[in-house]
């Protein structure tokens, strides 16, 4: 029989403040997963926060647009220009491979949601001789059966950003995607090349029947549902980067595979840590009546130099909410209006926004974003892209209305008060300004407001000067 929720362990974190603010551990694989397993008062957590924060912004077409930029070779360049002439074909033979087996391994399921292998393929491995070797590696090893026959539903991930949006909450990110981009292209090219050759051993000796991967998909799950708090997998989940280290390698390799985890560890989880901890602190300062509940990889939170670890070397008390444990039961959390941060500490990371209540939250084009760091193809992204700028242009369209007389006039009484900010919209992050001063609160803030003011003084002057020839007249 299966335990009760109440005597799991939990991912859950409580930030001690007024109101409070949580910590919630994720893991990279489909919500329907692992939903059932998760305790209710994390649950409740997450509905009772006012303000949903995540690695990324999930939701945002400019986060992918930025991804698969950042995975691309320079202009011109081609893989097979790169790479050596065996693993090139090693690879093109895998994934040739990969497409002739997809028919078999997807489930009906995904086929009766009109998803088709070809298309799939596509999606994952769209312009693949186009990427960088080492994101052409996770790309490889994130192409097997069991991956495979997960896509089509959200990950834990996405799944909660996409109730966010359904609950109307506020959302941002703590990170740029550079931030999570980067450390991958700084691997040196041998490195990258014995890192994609270990890759395509694992997957060739897997079709071959001869190896097992040490940590499944499977384990990942059983460890995650169990709430196993101390499972090392957690931090290769999180940083997305497959274990090269094994005792069957030549001391040589050995090294290398001990030099490329080392290196990870410190860029996409220690260094990441002591970043997103600073931002959660700033966050923390900035908005000390709002409750946050923040959902990162799970990986972030254990072992050493978490992100816990730095809010509290910063005199913030957190403490691990187990399972049977009541939260404090606040009131439901308000929409709120407009929030932002214009503080130069991460006006450049945060995005926040008022979100309309999808139709509906389960989008093809994200149920079928697998890791983070694996954006879908091109084509997939323009897509994507194109629906963003349809329902932008049918909400501009919306927001237009018969222009009236009332609207060319501007009250100059109202103009020595302090005007309300100013959103602005920018490369898909949302900035507040102040309005200059000299436009009062009835101001409108659209291009004829200049030409309005000229209006308005050509009256004035007509009407002085018809006052001044009246006068003569008299």
């Amino acid at each position: 029989p299966l335990p009760q929720q109440s005597e799991l362990n939990s991912f859950l974190w409580t930030i001690k403040r007024d109101p409070p603010s949580y910590f919630f551990g994720t893991i990279h694989v489909p919500y329907t997963r692992v939903w059932d397993f998760i305790p209710e008062n994390s649950k409740r957590a997450f509905q009772q926060s006012h303000i949903v924060y995540f690695e990324l912004d999930l939701t945002d077409p400019y986060t992918i647009s930025a991804l698969t930029s950042c995975q691309l070779l320079p202009q011109g360049e081609n893989l097979q220009d790169v790479l050596p002439h065996d693993i090139y074909h090693r690879l093109k033979r895998h994934l040739e491979y990969v497409k002739l087996m997809m028919p078999l391994w997807m489930t009906p399921d995904q086929r009766g949601k009109g998803l088709y292998a070809d298309y799939l393929f596509n999606a994952i491995a769209g312009n693949w001789e186009r990427k960088r070797p080492v994101w052409v590696m996770l790309m490889v090893n994130s192409l097997t059966e069991v991956d495979i026959k997960s896509r089509g539903v959200p990950v834990l991930d996405l799944y909660l950003a996409q109730e966010a949006e359904r609950l109307r909450k506020q959302t941002g990110a703590v990170e740029k995607v550079e931030e999570q981009c980067h450390p991958l292209n700084g691997l040196n090219f041998s490195q990258v090349i014995f890192a994609l050759n270990q890759t395509l051993l694992q997957q060739e000796s897997l079709r071959a029947g001869s190896f097992q991967i040490p940590y499944t998909t499977e384990d990942l799950i059983k460890h995650y549902n169990c709430g196993d708090l101390n499972s090392i997998i957690f931090n290769h989940d999180t940083s997305q980067v497959p274990n090269f280290i094994n005792a069957t390698l030549p001391p040589h390799e050995r090294v290398t595979a001990q030099e490329i985890d080392s290196y990870f560890r410190q860029e996409l989880i220690y260094k990441r840590n002591e970043r997103m901890g600073r931002r959660v602190k700033d966050l923390l300062e900035e908005y000390p009546d709002k409750s946050f509940f923040f959902a990162f990889g799970a990986g972030h939170f254990m072992g050493n130099n978490t992100v816990i670890d730095v809010l509290r070397r910063e005199g913030y008390e957190v403490e691990h909410t187990p399972a049977g444990q009541a939260i404090n039961n606040g009131k439901p959390p308000k929409t709120l209006l407009a929030f932002s941060s214009t503080s130069p500490a991460h006006s450049t990371y945060v995005v926040s926004q008022e979100l309309p209540l999808p139709l509906h939250p389960h989008k093809e084009e994200e149920e079928l974003l697998p890791h983070l760091l694996l954006p879908d193809s091109i084509d997939l992204l323009e897509k994507v892209e194109r629906k963003y700028k349809k329902k932008k242009k049918k909400k501009q369209q919306k927001k237009q209305r018969l222009r009236q007389f009332n609207d060319l006039w501007v009250r100059i009484e109202e103009s020595t008060t302090d005007p309300p900010p100013r959103i602005r919209i920018i490369n898909g992050y949302i900035t507040v300004e102040p309005q200059p001063r000299g436009h009062g609160r009835f101001s409108h803030a659209r291009t004829d407001t200049s030409s309005a003011h000229q209006l308005f003084q050509s009256l004035i002057l007509s009407l002085l000067t018809l006052a001044l020839h009246m006068l003569r007249l008299h």
